[in-house]
Parts: C-alpha cells; sequence; structure tokens
C-alpha cells in the first residue's frame, strides 16, 4: 500500500483559496522518480515551491490519461473528505517509468501554477511494460485527503 504525504505548502494555499473548489477543480496525476526532498527546489519546502514546475517528471509518450475524477467533495460533523475515483494507467506502444512518486495536481490552481496537494510514495520503482496497467487506488471512504 502506498503511503500519501500531504505537503506542508497546500495547506497554505488552500487557505488563500489558490485551489479554488476543490470539487470542480481539474485534477491530475503527476509520476516521478525522485525523492521529493532530493529535488533542485523540493516541493516539500516554501509553499511557492509547492508546484509541478518542482517536480522532476518521467515520460508520458506511452502513458493512458492521467486525468482524476472527483467522487465526492463533502463535509460532515467538520470533516471535509476529498475523495477521487480509482484511476488505472496503461502503458501502450513501449514502457512509462520507472517511477516511484505519484502526485496529486490541480491544473486549475489560481496564482500558483499547477499546485501540489501531496503524493503517494509506493516504496520502489514501478516500470510498466507496453500493455501492462498500474491502479492507483484511493481510499473510497476517507478519501485522497481529509480535511478537519
Amino acid at each position: 500500500m502506498a503511503t500519501f504525504t500531504k505537503l506542508n505548502g497546500w495547506v497554505e494555499q488552500l487557505a488563500k483559496g489558490y485551489h479554488g473548489n476543490m470539487s470542480t477543480a481539474s485534477w491530475t496525476v503527476a509520476l516521478s522518480n525522485t525523492a521529493p526532498g532530493s529535488e533542485a527546489t523540493p516541493p516539500t519546502g516554501a509553499t511557492s515551491a509547492c508546484v509541478l514546475a518542482n517536480v522532476t517528471q518521467i515520460s508520458y509518450t506511452n502513458c493512458s490519461s492521467r486525468a482524476l475524477t472527483v467522487s465526492s467533495c463533502v463535509q460532515t460533523s467538520g470533516t471535509l473528505n476529498f475523495i477521487l475515483a480509482d484511476l488505472t494507467l496503461t502503458a501502450s506502444g513501449g514502457p512509462v517509468g520507472p517511477f516511484r512518486y505519484v502526485y496529486l495536481v490541480n491544473t486549475s490552481t489560481t496564482t500558483v501554477t499547477n499546485g501540489l496537494m501531496g503524493y503517494f510514495d509506493y516504496g520502489s520503482s514501478i516500470t510498466l511494460a507496453s500493455g501492462e496497467t498500474f491502479l492507483i487506488d484511493f481510499d473510497n471512504v476517507t478519501g485522497a485527503a481529509t480535511i478537519a
């Protein structure tokens, strides 16, 4: 099971309204094989660095769509669960990867471009051969993020 790490900069971006309406925003995944803290400008640092431009992405030439679907973004008793539909990535025409980190990216952000929410660490590098699939299995109960 992959471990999710919320990026601290996302909290400030969210509070300042940079992510707009999370339920109607456009979300995607970005794939990387570079540890977040090892980037030239780590997205784990300053709030202004919490953007996709600071992530070393893999080539997506042979990768299917990385677009995400928001299933639910509703609060109950003061806790909001941001639930995303599971996503299956497919390699077609060649390999995809290697990647280890899967970032959640809001491509609709304002003030910052392509703000990051956080990332999943799969523990080791993954490479998909042509025809192989990779399921990103989001928690359908608590969601990709919980705000309390």
